[in-house]
């Protein structure tokens, strides 16, 4: 599993969209929202900056880029293609290609949090503790495995044709209702009750709470551990069920 990890990493780095959507992009988005706005103008609904409220958002939404799309459509592909038919004739079992494909998705995101990190530290003067830097940079990280087991999921249930525009629904429907994109408290109240538990709205919590000095909330690190479950279910079903069929 180990070398299937390195062989999806190195891949994907030697692909130049991907440097640029999942690296640069995020961190333009960045400049974009929160680095053209006050440093000291609080988000609505929070009390946090809009620079440091969209540092965590934009972090948190490139390595999404990173972990689902990037995941869903190569699987897609690779399928047609015969890659996986030809993995099968390994040893690797079903649960560590599914495993394989997550983990090599989280060591992706990696660059894109740290490339928005630099950017709002040396344009926006952003400042934290050594210590929130390093929660920060864990917990988004660690957060990304759950997107990445849905892009495994999405990929394994579209075609080559169809895994993109699936994947673009779940990226932009809960990038926007998970808060990455503005706040949920400029929501109708209905919506902010669904949008509470979202993934991606757990998952900007994570950041935000360590911002503010204080540990990520329970309840959204056990929203994140449920999705993960589910995500990494779904995927070895539909990884089991494509195999039938081959």
């Amino acid at each position: 599993m180990t070398e299937l990890v390195t062989l999806e990493t190195a891949r994907a780095l030697r692909n130049k969209k991907y440097l640029f959507f999942t690296v640069l992009y995020p961190a333009a988005l960045f400049l974009m929202l929160g680095g053209t706005l006050s440093g000291t103008t609080e988000v609505m609904g929070t009390e946090l900056t809009m620079p440091a409220f969209y540092m965590v958002a934009m972090a948190s939404f490139g390595a999404l880029t990173a972990v689902l799309m990037g995941n869903s459509e190569r699987i897609a592909k690779e399928r047609e293609q015969g890659w996986v038919r030809q993995l099968r004739l390994t040893a690797l079992p079903g649960r560590g290609y599914v495993l394989a494909k997550t983990a090599s998705a989280g060591v992706l995101s990696l660059p894109s949090i740290l490339a928005v990190f630099v950017t709002a530290a040396v344009v926006k003067d952003v400042r934290f503790e050594a210590w929130q830097w390093l929660a920060l940079t864990g917990s988004i990280w660690a957060g990304s495995l759950v997107f990445a087991a849905l892009g495994v999921a999405i990929g394994y249930l579209a075609n080559g044709d169809t895994a993109r525009p699936l994947a673009m629904l779940f990226y932009f429907g809960l990038s926007i209702l998970g808060g990455l994109w503005m706040p949920t408290a400029a929501f109708p109240r209905w919506l902010q009750d669904i949008c509470a538990w979202l993934p991606t709205h757990a998952y900007a919590g994570l950041g935000q709470a360590i911002e503010l000095g204080g540990a990520p909330h329970m309840k959204d690190v056990a929203i994140l551990a449920v999705y993960f479950v589910l995500f990494t279910g779904a995927a070895a079903w539909l990884y089991r069920k494509d195999s039938l069929k081959a």
